[in-house]
């Protein structure tokens, strides 16, 4: 079984950075094929950030190119979502996310609220 802790939300004004970190507890004896970070605006759909596989192959949101940078550290089975930029549409609860292929299993974060508003 995978925990997935979040770290890192708040408010910050457009145009400012913040950083959001998420570690994967439990007894993990396997390989974490995939870390990243989803997010869900009110009224919206959960919607993909960016991801990062185990070989360090990154996805991200067409929104978010060039101001968000993804990494992980695959020792500590931690991932963190740099971001730079920040405008109010990026407002939104932003979930971590694991995928373990052997288990063919998903595992979510509790998520955790950025606001970007002046």
């Amino acid at each position: 079984q995978v925990q997935l802790v979040e770290s890192g939300g708040g408010l910050v004004q457009p145009g400012g950075s913040l950083r959001l970190s998420c570690a994967a507890t439990g007894r993990i004896f396997f390989s974490i094929n995939v870390m990243g970070w989803y997010r869900q605006a009110p009224g919206k759909e959960r919607d993909l950030v960016a991801t990062i596989t185990s070989g360090g192959s990154t996805d991200y949101a067409d929104s978010v190119k060039g101001r968000f940078t993804v990494s992980r550290d695959n020792a500590k089975n931690t991932v963190s979502l740099q971001m730079y930029g920040l405008k109010p549409e990026d407002t939104a609860v932003y979930y971590c996310y694991a995928r373990v292929d052997i288990f063919s299993k998903n595992y979510w974060g509790q998520g955790t609220q950025v606001t970007v508003s002046s």
